[in-house]
């Protein structure tokens, strides 16, 4: 094949990607953590302001590298941002997931390569996460880069692939906490292929000193610029150490994420919840496990650098355990080593490809793949257009449904036949302060008071969004304590049943007047 067919190929390849992940990027509605996310980069868009926080929120990549398509698009403040501004972040980087893969022809080969990229194109899972705004594509991405600088270091030991393999590391610390998870998982496949390998033994022992310290040098420096804010908050760096000891206590906290061992193996290869269909990416795991026995086979493989099928094997083996052992579980954490049976895949099929004889067993192999790739490319059109928001969806997980949209679109309705327009005074009561989403969606209103409790003392506004527990309170506050002739009345604002997230219910109340002079 020559190098023209590949490249054309390869950004055919792109083009699906790109199919897949950049239509309707404001179709989803916004899951809790991406809202949380977006409000926290509102006040370094709006204000120029960004400290670590070593309890919540997690590294500040994602929130600096969105800074680039808002200034694209000429946004300058919370209000006037949008889903699409925010999710092209994921969108990028999760094409710059493939565009990697180019730089790995000697330890995939070219088909390798091409199979590998067409699996990343295609997985339901990793075109869902690139399409949502919270760290996991952008760990990913830079994990990948580590691995594949890495790797180009080894085979040439030039000091550009030191400093970019630094440079990723840095940005993988800069981005989440679970980045020490892939480290440790490479260390140990390191060590793995060192004594199972001789040329990746001989390749490690011939890494200079110095430029170790190059790649060392380079991560803490990327890690602390991004931690203390570019300088202005060097605390940020240390927080950045000392959050794991928040981090391992809080992981095992809530129950609500708490699942057995298989729970992953679940989503990828059966999953149904309820009537509808049986989704999969078994096509997937099934070759990526064919990939590693083919990396351990004894034949020539028809790769320059046999030692790279082995690590990626060991890498995901121990990745796949570590976090099989872990109960704390949410699907976006499986990714990492999902992406290393995606690797393992695309080897497979080229290995296969090679070493077929007969024009039965390679059309048999075509007409299998032909298949599973048309198979996984139905399930990403219907899990991420369809049953984006619906819980019979793997990857959906504890997410509002699209009806939460009707609450600020009843809210604009309100405000734009209002007088005070966006000023209107709005109320949201909810235990524990759990009312995400709805910070998200209230953004347009300058005027909203985040409430746990009802409070007796404090006027109530004109609009109050509550949750039903707090009901009898708000009925008590209406009505019986204030005088007569002084009661407002208060009626739903809403015709039908409202939830933040599956079974989180929420309730409008509106005054009287409102309602019948504003809401038409």
């Amino acid at each position: 094949m020559r190098f023209q067919q590949k490249s054309f190929i390869f950004i055919f390849i792109l083009f699906i990607a790109l199919a897949y992940r950049l239509p309707g990027l404001s179709l989803r509605p916004m899951h809790t953590d991406e809202a949380v996310h977006a409000v926290k980069f509102g006040a370094l868009l709006e204000k120029n302001q960004y400290r670590y926080n070593p309890v919540e929120y997690h590294g500040p990549t994602l929130n600096y590298f969105t800074l680039i398509p808002a200034r694209i698009a000429g946004v300058k403040s919370l209000a006037r941002l949008n889903e699409s501004i925010l999710r092209i972040v994921p969108v990028f980087f999760g094409i710059l997931l493939i565009l990697l893969l180019y730089f790995l022809t000697p330890e995939l080969g070219w088909r390798g390569v091409l199979w590998a990229a067409l699996f990343t194109s295609l997985s339901p899972a990793l075109i869902f996460y690139s399409r949502y705004y919270i760290q996991e594509i952008l760990l990913l991405c830079f994990t990948f880069a580590v691995l594949v600088f890495g790797f180009r270091y080894l085979q040439n030991k030039k000091l550009i692939w030191a400093a970019l393999t630094g440079i990723s590391l840095g940005l993988m610390h800069a981005t989440k906490e679970t980045a020490i998870i892939a480290i440790a998982s490479m260390a140990a496949a390191g060590v793995a292929t060192y004594f199972l390998h001789s040329t990746f033994r001989q390749d490690v022992k011939t890494i200079r000193p110095g430029h170790i310290l190059v790649a060392v040098f380079t991560a803490l420096s990327v890690s602390f610029l991004f931690y203390s804010s570019f300088f202005s908050h060097p605390g940020g760096f240390v927080d950045s150490l000392l959050t794991y000891k928040n981090y391992l206590n809080r992981a095992g906290a809530n129950p609500f994420h708490i699942h057995p061992w298989h729970y992953y193996f679940r989503l990828l290869l059966f999953f149904k919840n309820g009537p509808g269909p049986v989704w999969s990416e078994g096509f997937i795991v099934l070759f990526g496990i064919l990939g590693a026995i083919f990396a351990f086979w004894p034949k020539k493989q028809g790769v320059k650098t046999p030692a790279f099928p082995k690590f990626i094997a060991f890498y995901t083996i121990f990745m796949t355990v570590i976090y099989c052992l872990i109960p704390y579980k949410t699907p976006w954490s499986m990714l990492g080593f999902l992406h290393g049976f995606i690797l393992l895949a695309g080897f497979a099929v080229a290995e296969l490809m090679r070493t077929l004889q007969t024009r039965f067993g390679k059309a048999l192999l075509m007409t299998i793949l032909l298949a599973g790739f048309l198979h996984l490319g139905w399930e990403s059109r219907q899990l991420n257009f369809k049953w984006y928001d619906d819980p019979r969806n793997p990857y959906v997980y504890s997410h509002p449904r699209r009806d939460i949209l009707d609450i600020p679109a009843a809210l604009e309705k309100i405000a734009g036949n209002a007088p005070q327009g966006h000023d209107l005074y709005i109320q949201v009561i909810c235990p524990n302060d759990d009312y995400w989403p709805l910070p998200w969606y209230l953004r347009k209103f300058r005027k909203v008071g985040w409430w746990n409790h009802v409070d007796m003392q404090e006027p109530s506004a004109p609009v109050i969004l509550s949750s039903p527990q707090f009901e009898d309170d708000l009925l008590h506050k209406f009505y019986e304590i204030p005088t007569p002739g002084q009661r407002t009345l208060y009626v739903p604002l809403f015709d039908s049943r409202k939830e933040l997230r599956p079974g989180i219910e929420i309730r409008g109340y509106v005054t009287n007047e409102i309602m019948t002079r504003y809401y038409r």
